[in-house]
């Protein structure tokens, strides 16, 4: 039999294993047993912080109990040899967490992904970051958006989500521990992996697919589809012309392809495939010391060295809209997300450690159809385009220089006479970002950002930057799909998904979506 115990340690405590064993087991009142942590998290709500801990007891020689335990990588490739040159066959337009995710659910139903990928492996795109860091060289096919893992290969790599009802959280995260992810994430209240290793994570995942019969094509960017129908409403997709020329037909298209793929947009729009505008959030990225936001959420300074690096997450309502903070990166590094040529786009990664001297967040509002007019399926995108090439007009000089204001003078509406040090390699420049930001938009940031600095005590001062613009926080676009087949709702074999369709917020949900969507196929098919 085993005993769920709670325990409150130090943060010294909690990092030596022989304690918390000690500690459970004191606690169960006993001399002896197995101890495993099921869950840890941190309370900084009083004056010194503690690591509270679930762990799970049992008596020596019972079997601690595995919650939701997955095969291991090595059974889950045995399992996906079902998949051969005659089985069913599936394009996935993107390999993103969705596409991946979809591929390997695919294996285990004996359907044969195909995974078509615009931009070029892990290995390669780093190269292709790098020139855009440095040189400010925007390659619109491999860039933080774009490439093998999605935009969330280079970001914090965090997991944690609040959509549970969509599927099995745990089933995720143990298939990315099961890839080379650190077994922690299993535990931890608010997981990450890091971009340092996750790359290697989106490696692994990728021979599994490849050892399992799937194929992943990398330079494949999609221009057209192979559709039937009558004039010029399509009712059926057969499936995807590369820019190289290569027809790639199959049995069902999973459109997975993120939030950022505004030519896909396009493309879906021009032959005739039904979207529809959604809302999205647009906004800058703040920056902080990261010794400040310790000093605040921990209550002393400097932080314990047993503590992580100190996050935050902040939300509110203006005249009826959302202000919230975004992919909060403690640290972290702000780096530019641009996908075109003429745009600037910023967004926040960091390494596994956090171990950056900054503190880095998305600070955005809420945008619908109020902001634009007309409200039709593509004029969500050219609004948010339009600012981010506002942006890039801003600095003048052609490069990826991003538009900067201290965070006091942004309220105070006026330009900054020096900025401070950031993590943004590319650089920045003093700028009036009322004059970049759509005016209601910048309102309600100013008036969002005074509430927070009143909530979280601290947070409103000119140490902390604002650097503009964050603007691909999700989708501006949904493609329309049936709620229980998952394929869309006049294409028969187009099955939209993930992030770039709108219907996943991180790389856990987007997983999830990955793999409903391939049930949702199989279905079909049978």
């Amino acid at each position: 039999m085993s005993t769920r115990i709670e325990l409150a340690l130090t943060p010294r405590d909690a990092a030596d294993p022989s304690i918390v064993t000690r500690a459970a087991l004191e606690a169960a009142g006993r001399s002896d047993g197995e101890v495993r942590i099921v869950r840890r998290s941190i309370d900084a709500r009083g004056k010194h912080p503690v690591i509270r801990i679930i762990a799970e007891f049992s008596d020596i020689g019972d079997r601690i109990s595995d919650i939701g335990e997955l095969p291991s990588q090595t059974s889950s490739q045995t399992s996906s040899q079902t998949s051969s040159q005659t089985s069913p066959k599936a394009v996935i337009i993107g390999s993103g967490p969705a596409g991946y995710f979809a591929a390997l659910e695919c294996l285990k139903l004996g359907i044969r992904p195909i995974v078509l990928e615009r931009g070029k492996d892990v290995r390669e795109r780093r190269r292709d970051l790098r020139a855009l860091m440095q040189e400010s060289v925007v390659d619109p096919d491999s860039n933080y958006c774009f490439g093998e893992g999605g935009a969330g290969t280079y970001s914090d790599g965090k997991l944690y989500t609040r959509s549970s009802k969509r599927g099995n959280i745990r089933e995720i995260l143990q298939v990315l521990v099961d890839h080379g992810a650190t077994p922690e994430i299993l535990i931890d209240a608010h997981p990450h992996i890091g971009s340092n290793k996750l790359w290697r994570v989106v490696q692994n995942l990728r021979t599994t697919i490849e050892n399992g019969g799937g194929e992943v094509h990398f330079g494949a960017r999609v221009v057209d589809f192979l559709l039937s129908g009558n004039g010029t409403t399509p009712d059926r997709i057969r499936g995807a012309v590369t820019a190289d020329g290569r027809e790639f037909v199959a049995d069902a298209v999973v459109l997975a392809t993120g939030h950022s793929a505004r030519d896909i947009y396009h493309l879906c729009f021009d032959r005739g495939i039904a979207l529809e505008a959604k809302p999205f959030a647009l906004g800058v990225r703040a920056e902080h010391p990261q010794a400040l936001i310790d000093e605040i959420q921990y209550h002393h300074a400097p932080r314990d060295p047993f503590l992580p690096a100190a996050s935050y997450s902040l939300t509110c309502q203006v005249d009826h809209r959302g202000v919230f903070s975004f992919c909060m990166c403690p640290g972290g590094l702000i780096v530019p997300a641009a996908t075109s040529p003429g745009e600037i786009v910023v967004n926040g990664m960091s390494m596994s450690r956090r171990d950056s001297p900054f503190a880095n967040s998305g600070m955005v509002v809420e945008v619908t159809e109020e902001h634009y007019r007309p409200a039709e399926p593509l004029s969500g995108l050219q609004f948010q385009a339009g600012v981010e090439q506002r942006a890039f007009a801003a600095n003048g000089n052609g490069t990826q220089q991003a538009p900067a204001q201290r965070l006091v003078d942004f309220l105070e509406g006026r330009v900054s006479g020096t900025l401070p040090k950031t993590s943004y390699i590319p650089g920045h420049l003093s700028v009036d970002l009322w004059e970049v930001l759509p005016r209601p938009i910048a309102e309600r940031l100013a008036r969002g950002l005074r509430h927070f600095g009143r909530s979280m005590v601290g947070y409103v001062t000119n140490e902390a930057v604002l650097v503009g613009v964050e603007s691909r926080t999700s989708s501006p676009v949904r493609i329309p799909r049936d709620r229980t087949s998952l394929e869309h709702v006049h294409v028969r074999g187009l099955f939209p998904c993930g992030e770039g369709a709108g219907y996943a917020g991180g790389i856990v949900s987007a997983a999830m979506d990955g793999v409903n969507v391939a049930r949702g196929v199989a279905a079909a098919l049978r």
